[in-house]
């Protein structure tokens, strides 16, 4: 047995862990977790535990539903906030078929066969996202409006508020389980926060939001709050995005810095951008998956919904940010239109294909925008140049299914299960009579 598997049964011992959940994914980003008991762990590191894939969203049908689910020991933590009571841990798991090859259906092998098709060609793929959510006192009930923490806004300083004891608390729990915390403070909204993970590997990264994710959600229980990660709980107020920066490294050398380069951006990293503005339509659709994903682009403001990239322009889809003399492996972009609600790991699996492919067909990259695009009108930013991403569930799924490069990304049966369960989710929204509609036409028609 490998020695971090090793490491980790020794430990499990040595800290009396009575569980130890597996953790993966949907293919919509939902966790999922089995318990097993440590007895059952070494035999779960060798063959993997079985289970019925058919019951999970997009993983298989009925007549292949047989899975295994088979942990990766170098994704153990303790669970910190099981504090009382015997201790838990998890694992993530990746997902196999019962040969043992890796399961078409899992997200996590979906991201790990495209950082395989970066590394085959010298890179390697490290982000770093800025995740946002709102808090509320309480789990809304059905048709009631939700009622922040706060009235604070950006950067606000709350004497004794509880967005300041909440996000004491969420960062020590994830630095508890080893995730870095780089920054946080509260956002635009009222009772929106704003948490920014440490750069990381692609794969740490995505399984460091899944974890996020929970670690938020259970923190805001414990403190009698509710947390979202719904892109645009309210019409007035901002959305909750998930800027992400990127970066390829060719070994310990940033790939995307070129000293003396125009923002000291070296061809790599000019071909990234430009596949990444090129794709941009095509990837929407898992970038920003939701029907609500779209009421947080329409509402201007820091949400993109125009193809353009700027230096340090945060009104673009993508910015380049600021470069700091004598730190040329902080160079890197950000991609600015992703939400908190998406599946990390299809989400960076795009935008890493999306930017290779760039890179490997050598696109060039248009000139930057330095204006702030939602000022413009809809026709000078046509005259620029910049195309509209697209502005509904349905334009961005439409777009999608046309996508050569997504299909292959994603493989066949991701793809097609996804843009099934989308056309889905928006032929019943489109079923909806909202009460904007009884309201505006109901006195009147």
């Amino acid at each position: 047995m490998e020695k971090q598997a090793e490491f980790v049964l020794r430990t499990i011992e040595e800290r009396d862990i009575r569980f130890v959940r597996l953790w993966f994914t949907d293919v919509l980003g939902t966790l999922k977790s089995v318990s097993i008991a440590p007895a059952e762990l070494e035999g779960a590191f060798e063959e993997g535990i079985g289970f019925d894939g058919s019951a999970i969203q997009g993983f298989a049908r009925v007549h292949e539903s047989d899975m295994l689910a088979k942990p990766d020991p170098s994704t153990f933590a303790i669970l910190p906030w099981r504090s009382e009571g015997p201790g838990v841990a998890r694992l993530f798991c990746d997902i196999l078929m019962p040969d043992g090859s890796p399961s078409y259906a899992d997200p996590r092998y979906v991201l790990k066969r495209t950082l395989t098709k970066a590394a085959d060609q010298g890179f390697s793929f490290y982000t770093h996202p800025e995740v946002e959510f709102y808090l509320f006192k309480e789990r809304p009930s059905p048709g009631t409006v939700p009622e922040p923490i706060d009235q604070y806004g950006y950067f606000d300083n709350a004497p004794h508020g509880v967005a300041h004891d909440f996000r004491r608390q969420a960062i020590t729990t994830l630095e508890a389980m080893g995730i870095s915390v780089e920054f946080s403070h509260h956002e635009g909204g009222p009772g929106q926060q704003e948490i920014d993970l440490r750069y990381a590997d692609a794969l740490t990264t995505a399984d460091n939001l899944m974890t996020f994710r929970l670690v938020v959600q259970e923190v805001a229980m414990e403190q009698g709050l509710f947390a979202t990660f719904m892109p645009k709980p309210f019409r007035d107020e901002p959305g909750s995005g998930m800027h992400t920066h990127l970066s390829l490294f060719e070994g310990d050398r940033n790939a995307f810095h070129e000293a003396g380069a125009d923002f000291q951006l070296s061809k790599v990293a000019r071909s990234f951008i430009a596949g990444l503005l090129t794709h941009a339509p095509e990837i929407t659709a898992v970038t920003n998956q939701w029907v609500n994903s779209y009421k947080r682009l329409a509402g201007g403001g820091e949400a993109p919904a125009w193809i353009c990239w700027g230096h340090n322009n945060r009104s673009a889809l993508i910015r380049v940010p600021m470069y700091k003399p004598s730190k040329g492996n902080s160079t890197r972009v950000e991609y600015r239109a992703m939400d908190s609600g998406v599946n990390p790991y299809l989400a960076y699996s795009v935008l890493l294909a999306a930017g290779l492919k760039g890179i490997d067909e050598g696109y060039e990259l248009p000139p930057g925008s330095e204006d702030d695009v939602w000022g413009l009108t809809s026709a000078e930013r046509r005259a620029l140049g910049m195309d509209p991403l697209p502005g509904s569930l349905n334009q961005a799924i439409t777009t999608m299914e046309k996508s050569e490069l997504i299909a292959e990304t994603l493989g066949e049966h991701v793809f097609d299960f996804f843009l099934r369960n989308k056309r889905a989710e928006w032929e019943e929204y489109r079923k909806q009579v909202t009460s904007w509609e009884l309201d505006r036409y109901l006195p009147k028609l």
